[in-house]
């Protein structure tokens, strides 16, 4: 009776976690769309960097004052040479999503964002030189054909909104491959990584939003009827970013490795769906189709993966067949169990 109700109440908070997890991402998605398009503020780079600001403040504050999570302590020397350069991939992972929604639909670019899988596969087999069984390419192969179907059929395609988004598959894959060397030693979860990493990101970013977009910025400020209540979304989107990373740390520790995977996948489909009804942007029926299928190829690729690290911890306690030789076949090293969006 009481295992009953223990696995009741773990259930309740796995469903909540992954609730709120899909309500701050989501909102996030959409407000920063809506900036772009609705308010006509124009500056993807000032938008990250007001992004990392509210980050580096929030994870200040959860940590130092409310003491939510323990600091991870590092040493100085590892915070320029490993945590600098984590942080430069980080900046330029966040700000080609925010470029990206600046030209394409919410839903063509989380659909190009589930080619992750893909990109990372690819890099470490070329870059790398790391094997992958049959089964992980296999699984790739649905993620890919949905992505070539998305986008032929695309409605709304821009070239270099599509670039940005491919690109910045690029840059997530490299960070979750240079974190397993980098960030060696370091168990960071999704708050420390931001209060580390997102002071980083403000300082490489704040030169080149000034640059590029400062001008524009001002006009902007000079030109738009709404100033104030304009300014108030830009930063509660910077707000909700840190509560999306916030919400990632909740959902990890409540789901199995399994759950977190589908839920992810799902989050995709609710994304597009909401920014649908929104947006009116139009979707056409093999369009939809496409999406559908690479987010049931992203499934499969992390039902796989789940099972071959099954079968290889297994193997490590002497309880399955012969091991597979190191560096003829290796999982994903990063990718491992649970990981998320972090803003």
């Amino acid at each position: 009776m009481e295992d009953a109700k223990m696995g009741n109440a773990a259930t309740i908070r796995a469903v909540l976690a992954i609730l709120q997890w899909w309500g701050f991402n989501v909102t996030v998605i959409i407000i920063n769309k809506w900036i772009f398009q609705k308010l006509e503020f124009k500056f993807p780079l000032t938008v990250s960097c007001v992004h990392f600001i509210c980050s580096s403040i929030g994870a200040y504050i959860a940590i130092k004052v409310l003491k939510t999570k323990p600091l991870i302590e590092v040493a100085s020397e590892d915070l320029w040479r490993r945590i600098f350069p984590m942080s430069f991939v980080f900046c330029i992972n966040i700000v080609l999503g925010n470029v990206s929604l600046r030209y394409i639909p919410v839903s063509f670019m989380q659909t190009i964002k589930s080619f992750t899988p893909a990109t990372t596969v690819i890099l470490q087999w070329l870059v790398w030189r790391k094997y992958f069984e049959w089964r992980i390419w296999a699984s790739l192969v649905p993620i890919v054909g949905g992505i070539l179907l998305t986008s032929v059929t695309e409605l709304s395609f821009n070239t270099f909104g599509f670039c940005a988004a491919m690109v910045g598959c690029l840059a997530t894959s490299t960070k979750t491959i240079l974190a397993e060397s980098l960030l060696h030693g370091y168990k960071f979860d999704s708050i420390n990584t931001v209060y580390y990493m997102a002071p980083f990101a403000t300082m490489i970013l704040s030169v080149p939003a000034m640059v590029l977009e400062g001008s524009g910025v001002v006009s902007w400020l000079y030109t738009y009827e709404s100033v104030g209540p304009a300014l108030a979304i830009i930063v509660t989107s910077g707000v909700l970013a840190f509560c999306l990373n916030f919400s990632i740390f909740y959902v990890i520790h409540s789901t199995t490795a399994v759950t977190f995977n589908v839920a992810g996948n799902l989050k995709v489909a609710v994304a597009v769906l909401v920014s649908w009804m929104i947006f009116r942007n139009p979707i056409s029926a093999m369009n939809a189709v496409g999406c559908a299928v690479t987010l049931v190829g992203c499934t499969f690729y992390g039902y796989v993966r789940h099972l071959i690290s099954q079968h290889q911890a297994a193997v490590a306690t002497g309880g399955g067949g012969p091991r597979t030789p190191r560096g003829r076949l290796e999982m994903l090293p990063l990718t491992a169990e649970k990981q998320g969006d972090k803003i």
